[in-house]
This record gives C-alpha cells, sequence and structure tokens, in this order.
C-alpha cells in the first residue's frame, strides 16, 4: 500500500490552509497513493493560540469536515485530517469553557468519518524564549483510538492515532501494538527546537520498540505567525529504517508499505511475545 504524508506550512487563514491540503493531496492521489495524513493544525495555526477557537466545529458538521470528507470521496482516498478544533459537548464541565478538543478525523474513500482522536497529550514547553501550553486552550482526551483499513490489494492493516505530543509517550503506542497495529500515525506541529533535538530519535524508537511502521506528517518552515515547525515528514519501518523524508516546506512524501516485511521482521525479531511487564 502506498501511502502519502502531506508536509505543509500552515498560515492564518484557514480557507487558503485547505487550498493547499487540497492541492497536496491531489498529487498525492495522481502518484497511487491509498492513505494520505495531513499534519496537525492543517487547518490554521494562528496568530494566537484562541484563533482556533473561532473555526472550531461542532463534531460531525462544519465546513472543514466537509472538505475533508468530499476530498476523500472525490479523490478516493483514506484520509487522516491532521488535526482541527472540535467544539466539547454543551454540558461539558465548567473548566471546559473556552477550549476545544484537538481532534483527528479520519475518512474513508466513501467519505465517511470513521474513526476520531482527540489528542491525549498537551504540549507544555518553556525555555525561556519559547512558551507554550496547549491546555490553555485545549482539552485533553483520553482513550487510544485504532481503526482498520482494508488495501486495494486486499491486505487489511490495523492503525494506531496518535498526535505531536503523544510521541513522548511510549505507553500509548505500546497499547497499540498490543492492540495489533502495524502503522502508527503522528500528524505533528513539533517546534524546530525540541524537532531537531528528538523528533527522528522518537519516531524511530516508536517503530522498533513496537515492530510497526510509523508515518509522520508535519508542519515544515517559517509561518504567518512566526513560528517556525520542523517539518521532516517521514515514514520509518519496522526495523527503525527510515523510508523516506522531506527535511522542510510544503512536500508528498510518499512510501511503500509492504505487509511482508512487517512480518519478516516481527518473525525474526519476536520481541513483542517476550514482554513480561
Amino acid at each position: 500500500m502506498k501511502v502519502a504524508a502531506i508536509q505543509m506550512v500552515s498560515g492564518t487563514q484557514w480557507q487558503a490552509n485547505l487550498r493547499r491540503a487540497q492541492a497536496l493531496m491531489q498529487q498525492a492521489a495522481d502518484d497511487g497513493a491509498e492513505l494520505v495524513v495531513l499534519p496537525e493544525y492543517f487547518c490554521l495555526l494562528g496568530a494566537q493560540d484562541t484563533d482556533k477557537l473561532a473555526i472550531q466545529e461542532v463534531p460531525g458538521d462544519g465546513p472543514i469536515q466537509r472538505f475533508l470528507a468530499e476530498s476523500a470521496h472525490a479523490l478516493g482516498l483514506w484520509i487522516v485530517g491532521g488535526t482541527l478544533p472540535l467544539s466539547v459537548s454543551p454540558d461539558a464541565p465548567a473548566e471546559a469553557a473556552g477550549r476545544v478538543y484537538n481532534s483527528t478525523l479520519v475518512y474513508s474513500p466513501q467519505g465517511d468519518c470513521v474513526a476520531r482522536y482527540d489528542k491525549i497529550h498537551l504540549f507544555c514547553f518553556d525555555n525561556g524564549r519559547e512558551r507554550y501550553d496547549e491546555s490553555r486552550v485545549l482539552l485533553s482526551g483520553t482513550q487510544p483510538v485504532t481503526f482498520d483499513l482494508p488495501s486495494r490489494d486486499g491486505h487489511r492493516w490495523r492503525l494506531g492515532l496518535s498526535v505531536c505530543y503523544d510521541l513522548r509517550f511510549p505507553e500509548l503506542y505500546r497499547a497499540y501494538a498490543q492492540a495489533g497495529a502495524d502503522l502508527l500515525l503522528v500528524p505533528s506541529a513539533f517546534t524546530h527546537t525540541t524537532g531537531q533535538a528528538h523528533w527522528e530519535v522518537l519516531l524511530r524508537s516508536r517503530a522498533v520498540e513496537n515492530l510497526a511502521f510509523v508515518l509522520a506528517a508535519a508542519q515544515g518552515g517559517l509561518h504567518d505567525n512566526g513560528r517556525r515547525t520542523w517539518g521532516h515528514s517521514m515514514l520509518v519501518d519496522p526495523w527503525g529504517q527510515v523510508l523516506a523524508e522531506r527535511a522542510e516546506g510544503e512536500a508528498v512524501v510518499l512510501a511503500d508499505l509492504l505487509p511482508e516485511l512487517l512480518q519478516q521482521r516481527r518473525l525474526q525479531l519476536p520481541a513483542l511475545e517476550h514482554r513480561v511487564l
């Protein structure tokens, strides 16, 4: 199965971001991809954190969700919609006021939404020059989510969903491995500072320790709001080898997933069966 990580440099105008995403997904479809993964915040990297509140959508309805559904159907793709801000339910606790979920939605080639994952771990970083605290605007999710994807060659893949900062918490990915995941998805917007230090080693570690493919679609460049993201969207195989990568700028990062390679590595080194704790 051919898969594509879509790398973007999203700006402060959501309509323009959707147009760029559409063009990149069309390119991926033309190149034979069956699955495309958009990066975290593909629809908006605002001038300030609270800008995402203005474009939040009720689950199941809204222009961004319609865009993803219609694109999946028109292009015949499985689309993992990076993240978009979804509203909390009206009966949510008072502390949820003024916050949204940072959610990944998955659409089938028929345009149906088949999975939703709310980012569990919320990024917080302060080195004296850069300060981030997603919990000021976001609510954390609570549940890991997998879904099954039947590829055109008849193989059925199980995919585990995660987002960006989740990558630092290996217990999430071990839970996916125990649930039978073959491919781990990590749409992200890593900062340049943290990405330069840790991005590749974390992605390769998650692949090696779980004997799974890892597909990471990233934001990569200098954004309208002055933020610089690390990029380096990539696909890593179960042996920790980087199969495809793009350092910076808009890109479609394509690679093939081979089920026989996955099976070979798990037979050669049955580490998942040797787990004790």
